[in-house]
């Protein structure tokens, strides 16, 4: 059985997947310590978590996960503040982008500085916590676009998830056999704010839908999801070995 996790860091916590798992945690009675760029969303997100729960304790911080000297000073206060820190979720990310070579180089560096170097910054001060703690439970969201590489706007969005993938199961490994749980996330597709152009694409749901079964994966504490578990479960493993052609069609 997974060990109860009272007090949860999550970042990217203002918008989308971030925002609906807060507030899944919320009904479940967790503490919530949650960071993002825009203040105001996350004073208004408090508000309605205590609405839900008055008996929770809500801590918001402003944090861009790309200042990195600030996410270790914003998860080191949130330590201090709430005395240590049983789980924290990764979200924060971006899914700006184009096709590589099309005069979109901006946007594609920032995807990947933001979903992979800004992300080895949060692990990095994450995974110092809970060494020191000698406890604790790092959950990274990936994607099922971490399987393959895909075109047009999602190619780097792709690559800098299969990174996140990758990373996860080294820090698994390191930590392996220790009060030191890591889970990888990978969420098939979602309706939130960083898909919004995003008109048609297979056995998408709504925003509640996936967080509540990101949120049931994050509690399971296993190495590996991916969610909503129909069909993505079944589906990540043609996904691997499906040819080019079909994929160019998917994307």
């Amino acid at each position: 059985m997974a060990i109860p996790r009272k007090t949860i860091l999550i970042t990217g916590a203002s918008s989308g997947l971030g925002k609906g798992m807060a507030i899944e945690f919320a009904k479940k009675g967790r503490n919530l310590a949650l960071c993002a760029r825009r203040f105001e969303r996350l004073e208004a997100l408090k508000h309605e978590l205590l609405q839900i729960n008055s008996s929770i304790k809500v801590s918001i911080k402003v944090l861009d996960v790309n200042q990195h000297q600030a996410v270790f000073k914003v998860f080191d206060e949130f330590k201090l503040e709430f005395g240590t820190l049983d789980r924290i979720i990764l979200n924060a990310g971006l899914g700006k982008g184009a096709a590589i070579g099309t005069g979109h180089f901006e946007a594609n560096k920032q995807t990947a500085e933001t979903n992979f170097i800004a992300l080895l910054a949060q692990a990095e001060a994450a995974m110092a916590i809970f060494r020191d703690q000698n406890a604790g439970h790092l959950v990274t969201i990936s994607s099922v676009s971490a399987l393959r590489g895909f075109r047009r706007a999602m190619t780097v969005y792709a690559a800098t998830k299969a990174a996140v993938s990758s990373l996860s199961e080294g820090m698994r490994i390191d930590v392996m056999n220790t009060p030191i749980k890591v889970s990888c996330i990978h969420p098939g597709f979602i309706h939130s704010e960083i898909n919004v152009p995003v008109e048609k694409v297979p056995f998408i749901v709504d925003t509640d839908v996936g967080c509540r079964a990101i949120v049931k994966a994050i509690e399971a504490e296993k190495a590996n999801s991916f969610v909503p578990s129909w069909p993505w479960a079944l589906i990540r493993w043609p996904l691997k070995v499906l040819p080019s052609r079909w994929i160019r069609k998917m994307s």
